[in-house]
């Protein structure tokens, strides 16, 4: 007697459940599926959100939210344990905002950004800690961060070539990528981070075969190109740091000696380029001090403007999202109402200044000291975790290490906020996979013995 064959939309489900539990076997996919959704242009309706005030959910915000969720029913069916030190890393952030989010004198206006807020700092990061287990794991992550990071490279040149970017100076040649002259530095944060996981393989790539070699160089070609064209200041500047920290941990010699090309490259591009937009960026870096154009001396303003809210407000601050209601109060009559972004795609949009772009006067302006703590905390265990398993020759230690040190630098004249925010999340929860030590997959060897 022959077995019944079981008919199509009986195999459906069998097939998908057998497509569930290899996808929770690796669940790293889900992680680098959030990263790519990164990338995807927002909708039609994302920058006037975006540029109110509003709430601007992302493609990203999307899946990110299935990732936490996947997370969460791993650890509810108990085939991840949450490891002791990321309750120590996650636990007094989360606490502290939601005093500073009480205290607020406005509860409802800091109601979203306690959620957005928990959101990127520690559901996202916690989320990927738990389901990054090995070293195959964060490949597939660094992976997804590399090719993002190209893909968008590759478009942005594309733009700057055809005048299909973002205006400055009167010509469309800035290069945004996919997420437009609304998120004007999103790009370069993207690419930048591309550049710093290529620069760590490649610092890595000869025990690869000596093929690797050229193949790394010229994507971190692509790559430099791109951030040259998206005219990004403080990703120019946050790179320089992160990059030269990698070289200089991995070798005192190789760093002293790319810093001598790149000096040598500069100078000839400065004399190539002339008075083009990628020279007077250059330029203008050094004449942030004595000759501040608009853009800076705006930024100069909203920052003593917040040195003004945190001295008033010490201790919890004037609450999450607030610093738009106490800002004018606390500036001078010379700050701008507005920036002013135009591209071929969204047009001219004014959009007012919602943060003193600068993340650690934002953090205190808007939640005190206390919130700071909390924020101090997270960083110190990562940067602890990650000094006391520092392997110079592992690409991601490497990588955590430059990417924290980004972070560090960046924050000093930005701040979290656009798409981006997302993909910062994943990168800060795969540094603390690094710093808290790699778990051992199911089925598997010690984690430190799988080199996927």
């Amino acid at each position: 007697m022959t077995a019944a064959v079981p008919l199509p939309w009986q195999r459906a489900p069998r097939t998908s459940r057998r497509a569930l539990a290899g996808l929770l076997a690796r669940p790293s996919w889900l992680v680098a599926a959030t990263v790519a959704c990164v990338g995807v242009p927002p909708g039609g309706g994302g920058a006037a959100a975006g540029a109110d005030g509003g709430v601007q959910v992302t493609a990203g915000d999307c899946a990110s939210a299935v990732m936490i969720f996947a997370a969460a029913l791993l650890v509810a069916r108990g085939r991840i344990a949450m490891p002791p030190r990321a309750l120590w890393a996650f636990a007094p952030l989360a606490a502290t905002l939601g005093v500073t989010t009480v205290a607020s004198p406005d509860i409802a206006s800091s109601l979203s950004g306690f959620v957005r807020d928990v959101q990127i700092f520690v559901l996202v990061p916690l989320a990927v800690v738990l389901l990054v287990r090995d070293r195959r794991d964060l490949g597939i992550v660094f992976g997804a961060v590399l090719g993002l990071g190209l893909g968008e490279a590759l478009y942005g040149i594309w733009q700057a070539a055809t005048g299909a970017g973002a205006s400055i100076g009167g010509a469309n040649v800035r290069a945004v990528g996919t997420f437009g002259a609304v998120d004007v530095m999103a790009m370069s944060v993207v690419v930048g981070f591309a550049l710093l996981v290529l620069t760590a393989f490649t610092l890595v790539a000869p025990r690869y075969g000596a093929a690797a070699v050229p193949v790394a160089l010229a994507g971190l070609g692509v790559l430099a190109l791109a951030l040259l064209l998206a005219l990004s200041r403080g990703s120019w500047i946050a790179l320089a740091a992160a990059v030269g920290l990698m070289l200089l941990v991995f070798d005192r010699w190789l760093a002293v000696k790319a810093a001598v090309c790149c000096a040598a490259l500069g100078l000839v591009a400065f004399g190539v380029l002339g008075g083009g937009a990628i020279a007077q960026r250059y330029a203008s870096i050094a004449g942030s001090v004595s000759a501040p154009d608009q853009s800076v001396s705006d930024r100069y303003d909203l920052w003593a403007a917040a040195g003004r809210i945190w001295a008033d407000h010490p201790v919890t601050g004037v609450g999450v999202k607030n610093f738009p209601a106490y800002r004018d109060t606390y500036a001078g009559i010379e700050l701008s109402s507005g920036s002013e972004t135009d591209d071929p795609v969204n047009g001219y949009t004014r959009q007012p200044l919602l943060s003193p772009h600068d993340e650690y006067l934002l953090i205190l302006s808007e939640q005190g000291a206390l919130g700071f703590a909390g924020f101090a905390a997270l960083l110190g265990t990562v940067l602890w975790g990650l000094w006391t398993r520092r392997d110079a020759r592992d690409p991601f230690w490497l990588i955590g290490a430059a990417f924290t040190a980004f972070l560090l630098v960046n924050f000093l004249y930005a701040d979290m906020g656009g798409p981006t925010c997302v993909l910062t999340g994943i990168l800060l929860g795969a540094a603390a996979c690094r710093a808290f030590g790699l778990r051992r997959a199911p089925g598997t060897g010690p984690a430190g013995e799988e080199r996927g």
